[in-house]
């Protein structure tokens, strides 16, 4: 998306503005200092810090200064948070990810307010020959019958998986999860508990992607290194585990003066195996990743149903 909007868009007369959308003053303050602008567009959660943006309240600013308004759904899917309801104009989703569920395709979705928007973009969609092969249709077709299914699962091991990482106070500095409330593990979770609850309103479930940070590049490359049944990859919303630092993969495009993001940064993406196997595996890492002199970290068999009650 990055080089999208930085390059691409430049040799169409397209200008971009960025601004922290979670922050409304500043989107306020972007609106007031441009008077032209055409579409915002957005994300909540934001990927991969997880920052909460209130979705409704961004579209009546920009409604009410003749823009329109786009979001990308893909971290909670249609199946969590429908932001057409929310004001929204335009919904997109990366297919690739959740709705097709297992990583065997490239595919985008993109929904409309109204049946104009859809003829427009059908029309470009026919012109540019960019529709999907009939086997990628099968694909996503056969991925959406399961969507429901998966992101229910997923989310249970996130939450657990979230739990268990607060818990290493002594390797994990800071987690980055939709999920958890901040009162439960306060000066771990970095998002506040308006925060919290801005979520819990527009959506129905926290998400499966979360992004932790260890302190230490070089620890956060033991932990990743020493996963096995996470994966290394660029992507999520797979139904496997998987795992990646985005300042090596998937946010590496954008120049180092310009990222915002830790360079110890740690995403998961949690999948639908046994939770059991996923904390295994964790564990692990976290031991990888400890110094010589740390403390033994939390077993995750301390997790209990109280404690999965207390943050959902």
């Amino acid at each position: 998306m990055h080089r999208l909007m930085t390059q691409i868009t430049a040799h169409l007369n397209i200008e971009i503005i960025f601004v922290e959308t979670w922050n409304l003053d500043k989107v306020r303050e972007a609106f007031s200092a441009h008077a032209n602008i055409k579409l915002l567009h957005m994300e909540s959660p934001t990927n991969p810090l997880m920052r909460i943006v209130d979705v409704a309240t961004i579209c009546e600013i920009a409604h009410a200064h003749g823009s329109e308004v786009s979001i990308d759904n893909t971290m909670m899917t249609p199946i969590r948070c429908t932001p057409l309801t929310l004001g929204c104009d335009y919904v997109m989703h990366s297919a690739t990810k959740f709705i097709s569920g297992h990583s065997d395709t490239m595919a985008g979705v993109l929904c409309t307010r109204s049946p104009a928007q859809s003829k427009r973009i059908a029309f470009l969609q026919n012109a540019q020959g960019n529709a999907l092969a009939p086997f990628d249709c099968w694909l996503l077709q056969r991925g959406i019958k399961t969507l429901a299914l998966r992101v229910e699962k997923q989310e249970l091991n996130a939450v657990a998986v979230a739990l268990f990482l607060a818990r290493q106070r002594h390797i994990i500095k800071r987690v980055h999860y939709a999920g958890l409330n901040p009162k439960v593990f306060p000066n771990m979770i970095s998002s506040d508990e308006n925060s919290f609850l801005l979520h819990r309103r527009q959506t129905s479930g926290p998400g499966s992607v979360m992004s932790f940070e260890t302190g230490s590049v070089e620890r956060s490359h033991r932990f990743v290194r020493a996963c096995k049944l996470f994966k290394l990859t660029v992507s999520f919303g797979s139904c496997n585990s998987l795992i990646e630092m985005p300042c090596l993969l998937s946010h590496a495009s954008i120049p180092k003066e310009k990222r915002t993001l830790p360079d110890d940064l740690i995403r998961l993406s949690v999948g639908i195996e046994q939770i059991e196997d996923i904390l295994a595996d964790l564990t692990k890492a976290v031991e990888a990743a400890e110094d010589s002199d740390s403390v033994t970290s939390a077993s995750a068999s301390e997790l209990t149903d109280r404690d999965i009650s207390r943050v959902i």
